[in-house]
């Protein structure tokens, strides 16, 4: 622990990685998959409470039944994509906290505290999102996350019981550098932080 990554690695997960909008029709494994969850799911969340859920749509199915939820603009780069990711947020995570945080009676934090339990379950689904993001990237894939689809339809059909909520999607696979847009600005240091 506490030595840097090599500087190929933080090319491959953030300098050079990109946001894809076209895909290549390589297929990605289940092998895949499961390798990219076991690294995001060792992200921290507070108490450990791992709120997220993940959806991984791959067959055609299943993305036909997100096509009337998504805006026309992220239509076509989704059904092509191999893999879209739900990304959502178990608004009950807690009852699993006996589990996953078992030192303490953590469950009792959030119990009864519906204002609390959505914060913490969206924030800490939102970090491991985010992780999901490094993780596929760390495996070869190639992401492009996004908003731009309607929320309550995807709960509809996809999270029907009401307990997990979407947040956002990703669309996974192996990137056609072709439908690549130049890189956006970023932020100088100085312009985003302040060390006090």
């Amino acid at each position: 622990m506490g030595e840097a990554l090599e500087a190929a690695a933080l090319d491959l997960i953030f300098r050079d990685a990109r946001t894809h909008n076209a895909w290549t029709d390589r297929p990605i494994s289940d092998d895949t998959l499961r390798a990219l969850f076991e690294l995001l799911k060792m992200g921290p969340t507070s108490a450990n409470c791992s709120p997220a859920r993940f959806l991984f749509l791959r067959s055609r199915e299943a993305k036909e039944r997100l096509r009337p939820a998504l805006t026309q603009g992220n239509l076509d780069k989704t059904m092509a994509a191999p893999v879209t990711a739900i990304i959502g947020y178990d608004l009950e995570f807690y009852e699993e906290l006996p589990q996953l945080f078992p030192h303490t009676d953590a469950r009792s934090w959030f119990a009864g505290k519906p204002e609390l339990i959505a914060t913490t379950a969206f924030r800490n689904g939102t970090l491991q999102g985010a992780y999901l993001i490094i993780a596929a990237r760390a495996v070869g894939l190639d992401c492009g996350p996004m908003s731009g689809f309607d929320n309550a339809k995807v709960d509809a059909e996809f999270f029907p019981g009401g307990r997990v909520k979407s947040n956002f999607l990703c669309n996974l696979g192996h990137g056609d550098p072709a439908g690549l847009f130049g890189r956006s600005p970023r932020f100088d240091f100085d312009q985003a932080c302040q060390i006090l």
